[in-house]
């Protein structure tokens, strides 16, 4: 009982600095990535991707709107070195009834 009580915190969570560190992969995660990865490697790679890439119109879609994208990194930087997202700017377009002109 006493060994519960000393791992946690005094606001009644875990401590501070336990856990996986940020940026560390899950194991599981990894595992299944590199499964994956000998599946594609076994079913012809490279060479055997792009000929079904070729095969037909709708894979080479496939390609380019679901996997492809997948291989980008979530943030992208505009020339300025920030972050893209934030070079938007809000535009806002509102519909006002004009006065009436008789009144």
């Amino acid at each position: 009982m006493s060994d519960l009580v000393e791992r946690k915190s005094k606001r009644g969570g875990k401590r501070e600095g336990s856990g996986r560190k940020p940026g560390t992969p899950n194991k599981m995660t990894a595992s299944v990535k590199d499964a994956i990865s000998k599946v594609a490697e076994n079913l012809g790679g490279t060479e055997r991707m792009t000929a079904w890439v070729q095969e037909d119109p709708a894979n080479e879609k496939a390609f380019w709107t679901v996997i492809y994208p997948k291989l980008l990194p979530v943030q992208m930087a505009n020339s300025e070195g920030g972050d893209l997202f934030e070079s938007f700017h809000k535009i806002a377009r509102e519909i006002v009834r004009p006065h009436d002109k008789d009144s």
